[in-house]
Order: structure tokens, then C-alpha cells, then sequence
């Protein structure tokens, strides 16, 4: 590489850097039916997950769209210029559903894009399962979660938490290429709201798992980060903030997931 094209693969790089988005919000769906149907299952020490769809297809609950419709509506107090002007969301229902119905709630002109590398994390031959179907119907694969861990057990013809970073950083790769001054919002599920802080702030195993096993993402919650000048790493400025529920009255829901996530 001669002197002239050093200096423009310098300039090509400076651009990049000086042209990413500026906030990231993160939003995890409201409550759905499967969360409602997978704590009753583990309440009732049930082996399977009553859930009425596959799920991709899984609709928000009734509590689901009031706590949409009350993110909408904190959403719409944030003045025109600090809004968010992409909004991103899993592809599944409950994600998508939240989404629409706070950027409609919020009288912003926005579309609500989808993309399906923010689906939740694929779960395989143990979808529909309790913790307790697993350890009776796959004692094997039990045991072998235990020994690996959340962040690297993958189910077969499922993921690992590892994976599900994997393809997150891609999409928060393409934050640096969306031009200078841009905000986004991401409509989620926990698991993957917890790896975004995983990717962006340099997590260990360890601090991604002490995390999961003290925190649960609450429905309708936001995160937020922030990058002023549009380049360099994301600083957090707030983690699973649900106040703007409680503020409105809507029930509050905490669905937590397995505690159990260090390797033993």
C-alpha cells in the first residue's frame, strides 16, 4: 500500500467512525401468552408450556398491550429532535406487536422495520419445555447444561447465547453506517437485550451470567444507550426502566427466565 492509499483507508476509517448513530434505545416486548403460559407451567411444576402458537406466532397478553400502548405514550413525551428515526423489531409477534402499537401510540411517522436477527433465541428440541420437562425427558442435555453453562449450551437444532451474540454483532455493527447524528430503537426479548450488554459493554462469562442470574428484563422496560459524538463505545445510561408503567398505572411483569446459568 503506497502513501496515497494509507491516506485514504485513514479518511475511509475516520468517516465510518464519525457517521454512527448517536442512542440506542432497547425495549423488550410487553407480556405475551407465552410468558403468562410458561410461569403458570413452572408454578404448576408442569413438564410442558401450554402455549397456543408456535413461537414466532405467540400474541401479547392483554396486560402486553396495555404496557405497549403505556411505552407509546412515554415514548411521545421525548421532543421531536431526540427521537429515535429507526425503529427495528424481532420479527416475532410479541416484539412486533409492542412496536407497532408504541409508535402508533406515540404519533410518530414512523414504519417499524423488522429484522430477524433480533428473534429470540432459538431453544430446539427443548421448546415447550419447564426446567423439570427437560431434567425428565432429556436428563442427558440437563446435565450437559449444567456442566456448560448458559452463555456456550446449545440445545441441538437450537442456540447458545454465544450464537445469539453472534449475529447481534452484526446488527450493531450497522450502527456505524447509518450516518452521523442517527437514533435507534430496538424492540426485543430479554435474552437479547442482556447480550447487547454483553457485545457493547465487553462482558466476561462471568458478568453476562451474574447478570442473568440477578436481573430479569421486565416487560415493555428500556435501556438506553448513548454515543455523542457518533463514535467509540456506548456508554449506559439507564437499564430496565419500567417507571413509565408504573407511572400510568399498568401492571408491572416480571417473567423470569432459568436462574440456574453458571456452568457447575
Amino acid at each position: 500500500m503506497n502513501d496515497d492509499e494509507r491516506t485514504k483507508a485513514r479518511q475511509l476509517t475516520e468517516a465510518v467512525q464519525e457517521a454512527g448513530a448517536v442512542e440506542l434505545l432497547l425495549v423488550r416486548h410487553g407480556e405475551s401468552e407465552g410468558n403468562v403460559a410458561a410461569t403458570e407451567a413452572r408454578l404448576a411444576r408442569a413438564e410442558v408450556i401450554d402455549v397456543p402458537a408456535r413461537d414466532p406466532d405467540v400474541n401479547l397478553s392483554d396486560t402486553g398491550q396495555d404496557q405497549a400502548k403505556a411505552l407509546g405514550t412515554a415514548l411521545s413525551r421525548i421532543a421531536e429532535e431526540f427521537r429515535p428515526d429507526t425503529v427495528v423489531s424481532s420479527p416475532y409477534a410479541r416484539a412486533l406487536q409492542t412496536a407497532e402499537i408504541a409508535v402508533q401510540t406515540a404519533g410518530w411517522p414512523l414504519k417499524v422495520h423488522t429484522d430477524e436477527r433480533l428473534r429470540d433465541r432459538e431453544l430446539g428440541i427443548l421448546d415447550r419445555l419447564t426446567r423439570l420437562g427437560v431434567e425428565t425427558r432429556y436428563p442427558d442435555e440437563a446435565e450437559r447444561r449444567l456442566w456448560l453453562g448458559k452463555l456456550f449450551y446449545r440445545p441441538p437444532g437450537g442456540e447458545s447465547w454465544a450464537d445469539v451474540a453472534l449475529r447481534l454483532r452484526s446488527v450493531l455493527d450497522e450502527l456505524n453506517n447509518l450516518g452521523r447524528g442517527h437514533r435507534v430503537m430496538l424492540v426485543c426479548h430479554d435474552a437479547v437485550i442482556l447480550l447487547v450488554r454483553y457485545v457493547l459493554e465487553g462482558m466476561s462469562e462471568r458478568e453476562i451470567l451474574d447478570l442473568a442470574a440477578s436481573t430479569t428484563v421486565l416487560n415493555a422496560s428500556i435501556t438506553r444507550y448513548v454515543r455523542p459524538s457518533g463514535a467509540g463505545p456506548w456508554m449506559l445510561e439507564s437499564f430496565n426502566v419500567a417507571d413509565h408503567l408504573t407511572e400510568q398505572g399498568v401492571t408491572v411483569t416480571e417473567h423470569a427466565g432459568d436462574a440456574s446459568v453458571h456452568p457447575q
